[in-house]
């Protein structure tokens, strides 16, 4: 005859949220043939036999202990502070998606031992749902309404409805409650309007919209035919800067060479010493084809006293020097070497 007994094994499965808390219960009824210390343990059965089973939550000789489990720290405990009171269930708390597992709980108390195991699922809600457009929104053109969430446990299911307008979906259209795509053919303008998509699952719900325009079809080729002459009036622009450029450019550089040639043909002017060198050198080859017996008719006339105005005078305005009146200059001082000068005779000719 057993005297222990576990009472609560109506509710072997649970799912929940995660986020959520759970109460795994495990509630026992104990009699006078049980007279041994109480033991309660929680202990997690891993989904591969191989492995060992993990000890999560244990009361003996009248106490608690919670450290077994580190994945768990801080997130169970006893239902009942004082589980002597035939109540031994187990509260886990802000769950998560690795805690789903098999959960067993053990009751002794000698002579009777009793047990029982439960199904914990923890799902996670449909979570960053979006709605998107794939396809020309035009008369008569087929596309499809998406609608996916990023977060999720399955199974997840997509449900399509409509906003505005009727608020039914066209009689056209096709919706897939797996893949979450809602698909028109053959669109018209009726079809215009907001779209709600609905995601699902055994623990929650999330939501997203989209705006659906439906309009008459692009005339194609009046843009390509505007994009082609924009492209030839960019062109023409570009070609009439560049030009404009080299034409400005050729100026700059005509002036430039016109400016530096007037400046380099402007003759320097002449100075009183290189005129009286003129006049000199002039002199020297007049005096050269004279013979030295020549030179005792001039006088010697020295450099300093030759008129200031004879210097300033071309050679075509110098006065023909008589031979018999014109002293010839002291070449000596003048570093000159002396030469023969011709004489005139009483008649005139060249002796």
């Amino acid at each position: 005859t057993r005297s222990l007994s576990i009472t609560s094994l109506d509710q072997t499965m649970f799912e929940k949220a995660q986020g959520e808390k759970v109460t795994l219960p495990c509630t026992f009824v104990l009699t006078e043939e049980d007279e041994g210390p109480l033991d309660i343990e929680w202990v997690l059965i891993p989904a591969d036999n191989q492995k060992k089973e993990q000890i999560i939550i244990m009361y003996a000789v009248d106490r608690i202990y919670n450290h077994y489990y580190a994945a768990m720290t801080g997130r169970m405990q006893f239902t009942n502070p004082d589980p002597r009171s035939g109540d031994g269930s187990l509260d886990i708390l802000n769950l998560k998606s690795a805690d789903t597992g098999t959960y067993q709980c053990k009751v002794k108390k000698a002579p009777g031992v009793q047990s029982q195991k439960i199904q914990l699922t923890v799902l996670v809600k449909p979570a960053r749902t979006k709605c998107s457009i794939e396809g020309s929104q035009e008369i008569g053109k087929d596309f499809i309404l998406k609608c996916a969430s990023q977060e999720g446990s399955p199974l997840l299911s997509y449900d399509w409805r409509r906003v505005s307008g009727t608020q039914e979906l066209p009689a056209t259209s096709v919706l897939n409650k797996n893949t979450g795509e809602l698909l028109f053919k053959n669109a018209s303008q009726d079809y215009s309007g907001v779209y709600s998509c609905v995601a699902s699952n055994r623990v929650g719900t999330d939501e997203c919209s989209v705006e659906l325009n439906v309009t008459p079809p692009i005339n194609t080729a009046g843009i390509i035919a505007g994009a082609i002459i924009g492209t030839l009036l960019g062109l023409s622009v570009l070609a009439f800067l560049i030009v404009f450029c080299c034409k400005k450019h050729r100026e700059k550089k005509y002036e430039k060479e016109v400016h530096h040639d007037i400046r380099e043909d402007v003759p320097p002017p002449k100075s009183r010493s290189s005129t009286a060198r003129s006049y000199i050198g002039s002199n020297r080859s007049s005096l050269g084809s004279m013979s030295p017996s020549n030179m005792e008719g001039y006088t010697k006339t020295p450099y300093s006293q030759v008129p200031s105005e004879d210097f300033e005078r071309t050679p075509a305005q110098n006065p023909t020097f008589a031979p018999s009146k014109v002293a010839a200059p002291n070449l000596s001082r003048m570093g000159a070497v002396p030469v023969m000068i011709p004489a005139q005779s009483k008649d005139g000719s060249i002796v």
